[in-house]
């Protein structure tokens, strides 16, 4: 069981570079006694792509955090969140790069999944080499990027094989020098400089050198090709584990370990709904096979007292969060951030009032949020919230300057929107009384509110991240302490820590309390927590944005300035 408290989120850079200026920040006068958790997302690890999510080794990575830094933040009171990547690790991770020096003979050969051994006798071989699936098994499969989720590599035996791929890759290849190309056979100081104009013209044009035309130097393409696939291409991406292979599980037991041995209270499960994979079924989220997994995973962490929280988005009207409910679980509110946009544009908490009845009739343990390290789920609410609300919001926070993230078929094809990226400030129009409103009525919310560490000092879009790196990191801007004791004058980021601070520290709230919910005007929300002679109300105004926190106990009634 998850005990109350405030979950502070954030990278182990994101405030003053290091994890050693978090300890200072959270442990300053303005912030401490407020978080009971911090939850470190995995950059703290030795990774790559995708800020931590691509993972080489869950060894610590030295720049920007040392086991120091951990001990520090445990001292301090803190319990850590992290995380395990449950369904892929980093090509470059030890495991991988062992695969494609030793091929078959590697001890890991069976801890990834081969694409073709997958589907051998359930497609058709490819033109391009790999199996394409009969039309029955690829209408089932959920695709998080366009075309097939494969990544190809050379080994050593001088074939290529192709690897379960979900999330992302990169392959990058650098021009060889005409001195490194004559080493080829057939290669010398006359034809080196045409071979070498080949490479560098399908480089620029981002097209596959086995497509390049060599012209009159053809019987020298089987030598080049291979050669730029091992000398120079560097693989980069999130290679699927297999987890019907007992190396992966002897992996997992490995890695709680160490991350109990960094003191993780809870740990959360990413991407684990992609990790089972049968043919025949889709590749997201199957049963009985995800629950096969998960208990084995819980088995783990129970010698470690560790608590488990998987990550899932899946659309309220499949259901999937009742099943994690009734397994025991708790899970993601993926659908509050949608929710409370949708109320305070709306001027009605209808809604949102019926979802908090459902958390509370069916006992749900949530963990909330506005704001996160990725966009804000809107696929998550259909089901709640009609497709024409959804697709107001989504072009709502666009206008405001946010970005979206798509879904695809097998054929390429957008299907859906997965999230918009935008600061949550920003997704409100830059509205302080909208986000001061925003962050009461999350933490007057039924369950454990997590606080997103750019939206504490009301950060906006970073327009020129998104840009240069990808639209997540519109809402990952990094900021100085320097940055961070000028925002800390900001009337908007006190109010918050006023919010912060109340909620953390007024005994209303938390286990065995109990909520009442008025709700007669939708444009009104008034929410009450009761516990012993301890009782706070939220009472807001969604049509005018004023709202007050009125709150009594053995030393009277009293109400919260805001």
């Amino acid at each position: 069981m998850i005990r109350d408290g405030i979950i502070f989120c954030a990278y182990p850079d994101s405030c003053g570079g290091s994890l050693r200026c978090h300890v200072e920040l959270l442990g300053s006068r303005e912030f401490q006694g407020i978080f009971r958790y911090f939850y470190i997302l995995p950059s703290l690890f030795q990774s790559d792509l995708d800020r931590g999510f691509s993972i080489i080794s869950y060894d610590l990575a030295n720049n920007p955090a040392n086991s120091d830094d951990l001990d520090a933040l445990r001292n301090s009171g803190l319990e850590l969140k992290l995380d395990l990547v449950l369904n892929h690790l980093s090509v470059q991770s030890p495991l991988f790069r062992d695969l494609l020096e030793n091929g078959d003979d590697s001890p890991y050969v069976d801890a990834f999944i081969d694409w073709n051994k997958f589907w051998k006798g359930f497609g058709d071989m490819g033109e391009d080499g790999y199996i394409i699936p009969h039309e029955r098994y690829l209408r089932k499969l959920f695709m998080r990027k366009p075309g097939f989720p494969i990544l190809k590599v050379p080994f050593p035996d001088g074939t290529h094989r192709f690897y379960w791929n979900t999330f992302y890759q990169s392959v990058s290849i650098a021009v060889p020098d005409t001195g490194d190309l004559m080493r080829l056979d057939g290669i010398n100081n006359s034809n080196a400089p045409v071979i070498q104009e080949i490479i560098r013209k399908s480089v620029e044009l981002e097209t596959p050198i086995h497509d390049a035309d060599f012209a009159e130097y053809q019987h020298l393409r089987d030598a080049v090709i291979d050669f730029v696939d091992r000398e120079c291409t560097e693989y980069l991406g999130q290679v699927d584990l297999n987890a019907e292979s007992e190396t992966v599980w002897r992996f997992y037991r490995e890695t709680f370990s160490k991350l109990a041995s960094y003191g993780a209270r809870i740990v959360r499960l990413d991407a684990f709904a992609y990790l089972h994979k049968e043919v025949g079924r889709g590749n997201f989220f199957n049963e009985p096979g995800t629950w096969e997994y998960l208990r084995r995973i819980q088995n783990i962490a129970d010698n470690y007292d560790i608590v488990l929280l998987p990550e899932i988005h899946s659309r309220y009207d499949d259901g999937t969060h009742r099943k994690l409910a009734d397994h025991g679980y708790p899970f993601y509110d993926f659908f509050f951030p949608g929710l409370v946009i949708n109320a305070l544009e709306t001027q009605s908490a209808k809604r949102l009032v019926a979802w908090i009845n459902e958390i509370r009739s069916q006992g749900y343990l949530t963990i909330n949020m506005l704001g996160c390290h990725d966009g804000i789920p809107l696929l998550d609410v259909k089901g709640i919230l009609a497709k024409s609300s959804i697709e107001e919001m989504i072009e709502l926070i666009i206008r405001r300057g946010g970005r979206v993230k798509s879904l695809f078929g097998p054929d390429g094809k957008q299907i859906s929107y997965y999230q918009v990226n935008a600061t949550f400030f920003s997704a409100l129009g830059e509205n302080e009384r909208k986000m001061l409103l925003a962050r009461a009525i999350q933490l007057f919310m039924p369950g454990i509110p997590l606080i997103w560490y750019l939206d504490v000092f009301a950060g906006t879009n970073d327009i020129e991240a998104a840009d240069k790196d990808g639209h997540k990191e519109i809402n990952r801007t990094n900021l100085t302490m320097e940055e961070i004791r000028e925002r800390m004058s900001l009337s908007i980021v006190q109010e918050q820590l006023k919010l912060l601070r109340f909620r953390s520290q007024f005994p209303a709230f938390g286990n065995n309390s109990t909520m009442e919910i008025e709700s007669k005007d939708p444009k009104r929300l008034i929410l009450t927590w009761k516990k012993g002679g301890n009782r706070a109300t939220l009472d807001a105004n969604l049509s005018t944005l004023d709202f007050s926190i009125n709150y009594s106990d053995h030393n009277g009634q009293s109400s919260l300035a805001i």
